[in-house]
């Protein structure tokens, strides 16, 4: 339980990171705000999933108004994902949870392995971003686990 609530200190930090990059590079790029936005949505519809509540309220790429829109959405996320957490006992990471993905297709997967995937998944998406940041000739921002770790 130790890992995964520190792999999830890092997704919230990181989210920021990349947040903060973003703004910072002043970037009008709709792609790039679009997948900003995805990682902020992906998040809300795991936690929906691990809830036991559906998820095709969510929409994963619209395009972001603004970033203010993704930076609440990033807040509520890390608040709630607190709370799934911290109420979670270790013997529960090994129930498996049904649920549909957004096409309707029905899975079952471990809560441990949702976990996982929803702390690796924004890290993937947020590389995308800093690639493109750099292509823009932004300055990318360091998410990567060791640097949250050295602080």
């Amino acid at each position: 339980m130790e890992t995964i609530k520190r792999m999830a200190e890092h997704m919230y930090w990181a989210d920021e990171r990349i947040l903060d990059a973003l703004e910072e590079s002043g970037t009008k790029n709709k792609d790039l705000l679009k997948l900003v936005r995805h990682i902020a949505v992906a998040e809300q519809v795991w936690l929906s999933r691990l809830q036991g509540k559906g998820s095709t309220q969510y929409s994963l790429w619209e395009e972001a108004e603004d970033l203010s829109e993704v930076r609440i959405m990033f807040k509520e996320n890390a608040e709630q994902y607190r709370v799934y957490i911290e109420e979670l006992e270790e013997s529960k990471l090994d129930e498996i949870i049904d649920y549909a993905n957004q096409s309707g297709v029905p899975f079952q997967t471990s809560v441990r392995d949702i976990l996982l995937q929803v702390l690796l998944h924004g890290q993937y998406h947020r590389g995308q971003i800093n690639r493109a940041l750099r292509a823009e000739s932004a300055e990318p921002v360091q998410v990567d686990y060791i640097t949250f770790a050295r602080l």
